[in-house]
């Protein structure tokens, strides 16, 4: 199982939100490249990157710092917020993003999803963001009627090969992840299920790597402490 340390960025810093409220915001660092190199210092060998900003207001606002983050080197990127059209796909791609991944629009205007993944296949990931069992859009801002596990089983349909996974109620939290929610969507074939949301332990990365998830975002617990990054990346790929 891969670990994804997550950099999510709002106003040039690296920030991190509590259950996705814009005005519960921590500051970690105003240097998102010095956050990525201690987690490269760390064994890190990928990197979740947000444009915070982006997924609020539907246009990538930190497309130069993600870039200058990316340019560290030595990780697969994957960056998400606020893109919501090919251009914008291709434009993080070609900054070196190994996967793009789509939210709000692929909620929205699912045509895009199948016109993205038919020209460039696996570099694209559909982040599902459930609140109350139902998916949530624009910053986690508006809560649709869609039940999040029937979107994922749509998706797969349709050839998205990544999708991210969060509980945004334990978002931010260091309560714990929703287990149960990634033991049923574990049973889905033919897609990588990343685990987000809530992550405190390494024993609960254990149990999601034993249960097939193919990869785990780590945010509040690293920055707070509660996770060592070196351990936890050991742990995984370690545990038996």
């Amino acid at each position: 199982m891969k670990i994804f340390p997550a950099i999510d960025i709002r106003g040039g810093n690296a920030v991190r939100l509590f259950q996705g409220d814009y005005s519960k915001e921590k500051v970690y660092s105003d240097d998102p490249r010095a956050v990525a190199l201690k987690f490269k210092e760390a064994g890190a060998d990928c990197l979740h990157i947000v444009d915070l900003d982006g997924a609020l207001e539907g246009v990538p606002v930190n497309f130069s710092t993600i870039r200058e983050v990316i340019s560290v080197g030595g990780f697969f990127a994957e960056v998400g917020g606020g893109v919501r059209s090919l251009s914008r796909i291709e434009s993080y791609l070609e900054a070196g993003a190994g996967r793009v991944i789509l939210g709000s629009a692929a909620v929205e205007k699912f045509s895009l999803v199948l016109d993205a993944v038919r020209l460039f296949g696996d570099k694209i990931a559909v982040g599902v963001d459930a609140l109350g069992g139902r998916v949530a859009t624009h910053g986690w801002k508006n809560v649709t009627d869609i039940f999040s596990f029937d979107f994922c089983r749509k998706l797969k349909d349709v050839g998205v090969r990544t999708i991210i996974f969060t509980d945004i109620s334990r978002d931010g939290t260091l309560s714990g992840t929703n287990l149960a929610a990634y033991r049923e969507l574990s049973a889905l074939s033919g897609v990588q299920i990343v685990a987000s949301g809530g992550i405190t332990s390494v024993d609960e990365l254990i149990e999601l790597r034993n249960m097939g998830i193919s990869a785990a975002i780590l945010g509040k617990a690293v920055y707070d402490g509660a996770i060592d990054l070196k351990q936890a990346i050991t742990a995984v790929r370690d545990a038996g």
